[in-house]
């Protein structure tokens, strides 16, 4: 098989390359793929630039759609022939999704809903799974009001979308009227540009009480920000890291008995995985979520694919294998 690799960490026109591989077997409780498309996340070129040890090779892109094409022992073969979306393929595991075929778990190949494209299934993974325990890890939003930061991009996205279809009352942060527009066609009530000296009066006007639940992107860029409209008892989920460190004003949080809650998706228990892979699979049958602007590459040019990414390209980044 035609597969993007790279044996060791660094820049991505330095290390990656595609190569010809021998088309991995699935093992007992795994199925094989055959990947239509592949997505591009931060965390895949972040994973492949960070200065780290290498043994053996390591195909990038956690996410991805394709059709399922062998089973191993215990799963059962009326799988073969399946339409899936991916999530987590290359966690611990040396087969990514930027390759014609992937072996994973089997309950980590999603079935895909009639009428669902692949673009759409592969765009779910990493961005739309963080987004649903960013929102639930604590709890439903029926009838609270949600504020996502960065809502036009992919967590954002999908937050906008599963936070609206929940019930919530959903605000959203952008840096700028293309971005708005993003978020608004995602599905936002309220959209606010947060570089306004007057961002948090903005959101004070439509959420007097404060707002319940916030995701959040940037802790360290944005706290003052969601110190300034979070309610009492609300929750600030953050699931990105930047280079400064947040300072965190430890008697304002205790006295307004906020929550502070870190995701990183890799680590999420087991049975909330599971139970975000139904939730988003129920929401693309009944339509709730929608595709991102999409920037497509060829396999060859996996490179420019993660460099996309790495430079901050509003919407999807698609790998067409």
């Amino acid at each position: 098989m035609r597969a993007a690799v790279y044996r060791n960490h660094g820049p991505a026109a330095d290390v990656l390359s595609v190569e010809d591989l021998d088309p991995p077997a699935p093992g007992p409780g795994e199925v094989r793929v055959r990947v239509v498309v592949s997505a591009v996340n931060p965390t895949d070129w972040k994973s492949r630039a960070a200065p780290a040890e290498m043994t053996g090779f390591q195909v990038p892109n956690q996410d991805g759609a394709g059709v399922v094409d062998a089973v191993g022992d215990g799963v059962d073969q009326g799988r073969v022939g399946e339409r899936v979306w991916v999530y987590l393929a290359a966690w611990q595991r040396p087969y990514g999704t930027a390759a014609e075929y992937t072996v994973v778990p089997a309950e980590r190949a999603v079935p895909l809903p009639p009428g669902v494209s692949f673009d759409l299934g592969a765009s779910m993974g990493v961005p739309a799974m963080t987004a649903h325990r960013c929102l639930f890890a604590d709890g439903p939003v029926a009838g609270r009001t949600v504020l996502v930061a960065g809502g036009a991009g992919a967590v954002g996205h999908f937050a906008i979308q599963l936070a609206r279809a929940a019930g919530a009352t959903v605000i959203s942060t952008v840096s700028g009227p293309e971005k708005a527009e993003l978020a608004s066609a995602a599905g936002a009530h309220h959209v606010v540009n947060y570089r306004q000296p007057d961002a948090a009066e903005w959101i004070r006007a439509v959420a007097p009480g404060g707002v319940d639940r916030i995701v959040e992107l940037a802790l360290a860029s944005n706290l003052t920000l969601d110190l300034a409209v979070a309610a009492p008892g609300a929750v600030i989920v953050t699931y990105a890291s930047e280079a400064t460190e947040p300072t965190l004003p430890v008697r304002e949080l205790m006295t307004r008995n906020l929550v502070l809650r870190f995701i990183l998706l890799y680590y999420v228990p087991v049975t909330a995985l599971r139970q975000a892979a139904d939730d988003i699979t129920a929401a693309l049958a009944n339509g709730t979520l929608t595709e991102l602007p999409a920037h497509r590459f060829g396999l060859a040019d996996i490179a420019a694919a993660h460099d996309a990414v790495e430079a901050g390209a509003t919407g999807k980044v698609l790998v067409d294998i």
